[in-house]
């Protein structure tokens, strides 16, 4: 049987930034596994790259008190690497007048945040990002900037790894939770002093089987690409946002340039029928019909998940695509978008009692173990502060009951 002071479940990016905390504190064993052969092979190295910049969040949630300074430390931390990062900026654009009050309540949540914003009237707009369209106004976010996730993952892990500290387990898949501090995995039982879970998409059955979070699951949404080609990819040089429905979780199919000059465009928020799904029918499995029924619940209970579901899977055809992605912009046309291999999955946490999406990031402890169960966007901006929040008052701080 294998042993750690500390267990990490899940190579993702707040997986990796938990353990760089827990060794700041003095934790000098740490295992870290993953059913995977690798760090961040879902939604941690398949998101889009943008570090945002506190604006959506309502203030005094914890996404709003985590994401500004996690943007900070994560640019720091690829300029002190010379890792890629793109200083791109962000405008959010209105598609009509009846979005100028969503995008002033942007500006007041910036504000309140502690955001660097400025709003932009049309002329403005157009020196700063010349192909943007918006109806009167629009926001601008300086702070905003784009990294290359893999590139960081793996940074991260070789830092841990020769730390002499952390010991990475690929290809261990989790269980179920042991009699007595311990896990069992397809690599044997693993014993800790500290259990943390940060298995992402599965976040929730891991700490269900720990006997909490029974009222939580998981709901997964997919997120497709494409990209534009030349000439078109030159008219954009930073991100182009819309204003977003801030009463949902999703910003919008919006443009963004990439570190590598690439520009994408999307994604969408597609309800998916497995944790895995980023095909037609690729990882689909037998949580299938369990998955279906989840989805069923919530269009009838949830007007917000409603709206979601009636709209978003008309993304899949390319016409329905592009009408979303044309609001956005003065000039572009069918044939200037290519296919993209890029997919994401986005794990939305649900409450099933109160039939409602969970808006801010969810953690629970429980004896000797620590549950992040709603680690969607910003968490990849905010993991370093998210991770340094964790430690503080889920680990070090916290007192039995």
């Amino acid at each position: 049987m294998f042993s750690a002071d500390a267990v990490i479940c899940g190579a993702g990016i707040l997986g990796l930034t938990i353990a760089r905390e827990l060794i700041r504190t003095g934790y000098k064993d740490i295992i870290i596994f993953d059913k995977e052969d690798g760090t961040g092979r879902h939604a941690s190295g398949r998101n889009s790259g943008v570090l945002h910049a506190g604006i959506y969040y309502d203030p005094g949630t914890m996404k709003a008190r985590m994401c500004l300074e996690g943007n900070r430390r994560m640019q720091e931390y690829c300029e002190e690497r010379s890792l890629p990062l793109f200083k791109s900026g962000k405008v959010i654009v209105t598609r009509n007048e009846d979005e100028l009050v969503t995008l002033d309540e942007l500006k007041r949540r910036a504000e309140a945040n502690g955001a660097t914003v400025e709003m932009l009237d049309e002329k403005s707009l157009a020196e700063l990002e010349p192909n943007a369209r918006t109806t009167e106004r629009a926001l601008y976010s300086p702070l905003t900037a784009v990294v290359d996730p893999r590139a960081i993952l793996e940074t991260m892990r070789d830092e841990l790894e020769r730390s002499g500290k952390v010991r990475f387990f690929f290809n261990t898949r989790f269980l179920g939770s042991g009699p007595t501090d311990a896990v069992r995995t397809t690599q044997g039982d693993i014993g800790y002093g500290l259990f943390i879970n940060a298995a992402g998409a599965y976040s929730d059955k891991v700490a269900q089987s720990f006997g909490i979070a029974g009222n939580y699951r998981l709901l997964p949404f997919k997120g497709i690409y494409r990209k534009l080609k030349k000439p078109a990819a030159d008219k954009i040089r930073g991100s182009i946002y819309p204003v977003p429905n801030i009463k949902n979780p999703f910003l919008g199919v919006h443009f963004s340039r990439g570190v590598s000059g690439d520009v994408y465009v999307g994604p969408t928020a597609i309800p998916a029928f497995g944790r895995e799904n980023y095909g037609i029918l690729k990882g689909i499995d037998s949580e299938f019909a369990a998955i279906l029924l989840r989805d069923m619940h919530m269009f009838m209970e949830n007007k917000k998940f409603r709206e979601v579901a009636l709209e978003e899977p008309r993304k899949y055809f390319f016409k329905h695509f592009f009408a979303d992605a044309e609001k956005l912009v003065r000039h572009i046309a069918p044939h200037d978008f290519i296919s993209c291999s890029k997919v994401g999955i986005r794990p939305q946490l649900v409450d099933m009692e109160k039939s409602s999406l969970v808006m801010d990031f969810l953690v629970e402890r429980h004896g000797n173990s620590v549950h992040v169960l709603n680690s969607i966007s910003p968490a990849f901006t905010s993991s370093m502060r998210f991770a340094e929040l964790v430690v503080e008052e889920y680990v070090q701080g916290w007192k039995p009951a």
